[in-house]
């Protein structure tokens, strides 16, 4: 009698991340709130600051459209793995299937496969909004070249980290408190929500060159931004080859913190 092969960690994973979708479509709230959120700040500072920076014929609000990819892709990636690993922590998920044939690769897999549907559609959000209502160019080849590079590390990095401090979270009810104080932080040391950045003290600059976020800000206002504008930035230079450093850094280091940090229950820890 031949036994039955058990699905590989690939197709769990695939079935998983299926059900991951199925189960964030039909809950309308946390639709709502991933991809209206990150949007309706965007038109608030964009309405907001309205003016133009000189001799370059690019509006505040298109700079605001840019750097407000990198807080879309953060809040999807980071939150939604962070909060998600803690629910599934506390109401018994991670050890029911703990039980099946699903590892924790394929837990993960299905899991980042949430994330990168749900980024990409964040930031399809957030560019309508920048072409429809801001007039903001589409780039040309060789910028989106650099936005998927750009996009797949931001991606991959933030939702490594989400899943490393989700460890942190005991409670599922507090993830959103815990989970939002770095990541609204960093968006104002960062140059998200304050642009130029080097209107920010030297220090804070140099703290925020710390973390990813200040680079996927600085690298989708080059995808997105006439080369004029590198002068706003803190090195006066796009710095293309650094970003990709430090975005591909987080990635080692989120994975060294998944892999040192993930457990299926809380007892494990």
């Amino acid at each position: 009698m031949t036994a039955a092969v058990l699905p590989g960690t690939a197709h769990n994973g695939l079935a998983r991340g299926r059900v991951e979708l199925l189960q964030f479509i039909r809950d309308r709230t946390a639709v709502i709130f991933t991809f209206a959120f990150p949007a309706m700040l965007l038109l608030l500072f964009g309405t907001i600051f309205g003016d133009s920076y000189e001799d370059t014929g690019v509006s505040v609000s298109q700079v605001y459209t840019a750097s407000m990819i990198a807080y879309g892709i953060l809040s999807t990636a980071f939150i939604t793995m962070g909060s998600g690993l803690a629910m599934d922590r506390e109401d018994g998920t991670l050890k029911r299937l703990h039980g099946t044939p699903i590892t924790s690769t394929a837990y993960l897999m299905g899991k980042l496969i949430l994330v990168f549907v749900l980024s990409i559609a964040e930031v399809t959000m957030l560019l309508l909004v920048g072409v429809l209502v801001y007039d903001m160019p589409l780039p040309d080849a060789s910028h989106w070249v650099v936005f998927g590079w750009l996009f797949l590390l931001s991606v991959i990095a933030c939702t490594l980290c989400g899943i490393a401090v989700s460890a942190l979270v005991k409670r599922a009810r507090t993830a959103g408190a815990i989970l939002n104080v770095p990541l609204v932080a960093l968006q104002f040391i960062s140059g998200v929500f304050i642009h130029p950045i080097t209107q920010l003290p030297s220090w804070l600059i140099t703290v925020a060159s710390l973390f990813p976020v200040k680079w996927m800000s600085q690298g989708f206002r080059y995808v997105f931004l006439p080369d004029s504008m590198k002068v706003y930035e803190a090195a006066g230079q796009w710095e293309l080859g650094r970003i990709a450093l430090v975005l591909g850094a987080w990635c080692v280091i989120g994975l060294v913190l998944c892999l040192v940090t993930f457990r299926w229950t809380e007892k494990d820890r």
